[in-house]
């Protein structure tokens, strides 16, 4: 049996990746900040067989129960994905950012993110079958190395998300445990509602050189061949889900 802890796993993007896993053999673990009822309801009215423990990767205590109870059920963590995250509560220019908007945003993406990573690597390095090859997969995006002006925090969260695939890649590697970064592009989910028609018509436009927006699925498809085994020996690789925004075309 194959463990699999999501992050974010009620959301689309969380959604569609603890779906695909749960579709090729994994046991899944979605997390997200809804209570316990909530998201078991949620998940059941979705059609996915996965388990569901809250936990808001913010807090100290949420991820320690989270990673507790995990291994209770299951005695060990296969794969960790890193998905949950957010966006600002408001879109303000750089010149207006509130330190609060920046808290908010740095503390679940940037903060939680690091310290999921460090939880479940240690839980990860004292694993009892040593044969077994457990990974982390982190969920960064385009705006990891893309400014968006009217949302600098998220950016800025989202390149130390970057950041931390590196570090942990390269300090984990003695213990045989690969960790990638999947940087997603403009995908469509609740997240970007509110200026989806400005995406559409900006890659209607070519921003992006496959037109069309990105689904869930499509970053699910990434997720699994890092979590394959095949790409082991290429541990830190960062892998986009962009439909070709990151190529330099003149």
């Amino acid at each position: 049996m194959k463990i699999a802890v999501v992050t974010g796993g009620l959301g689309g993007i969380g959604f569609g990746i603890a779906k695909a896993l749960t579709e090729n053999g994994y046991t899944v673990v979605a997390s997200d900040v809804a209570p316990r009822a909530a998201g078991e309801e949620k998940l059941q009215a979705l059609g996915l067989a996965a388990h569901y423990i809250p936990c808001d990767i913010s807090k100290t205590d949420d991820r320690a129960a989270l990673l507790a109870e995990t291994l209770e059920k299951f005695e060990k963590v296969d794969l960790l994905v890193n998905v949950a995250g957010v966006a600002p509560k408001v879109r303000m220019d750089i010149l207006q950012t509130t330190e609060e908007s920046f808290d908010f945003v740095m503390n679940i993406n940037c903060k939680g993110t690091y310290f999921m990573c460090q939880a479940f690597a240690n839980a990860m390095i004292n694993r009892k079958n040593k044969e077994e090859t457990p990974r982390i997969i982190n969920i960064a995006s385009l705006s990891s190395y893309s400014p968006s002006l009217s949302r600098g925090e998220y950016c800025i969260s989202k390149a130390g998300v970057s950041m931390t695939t590196q570090m942990f890649a390269a300090r984990l590697a003695e213990y045989g445990i690969p960790v990638f970064e999947v940087r997603p592009g403009i995908i469509q989910t609740n997240m970007i509602a509110p200026v989806n028609d400005k995406y559409a018509k900006m890659i209607e436009n070519g921003l992006t050189p496959i037109r069309r927006f990105g689904q869930p699925e499509d970053v699910a498809n990434v997720v699994l061949a890092a979590a394959s085994g095949m790409l082991d020996f290429g541990t830190g690789t960062l892998l986009n889900a962009d439909g070709g925004y990151s190529v330099r075309v003149l």
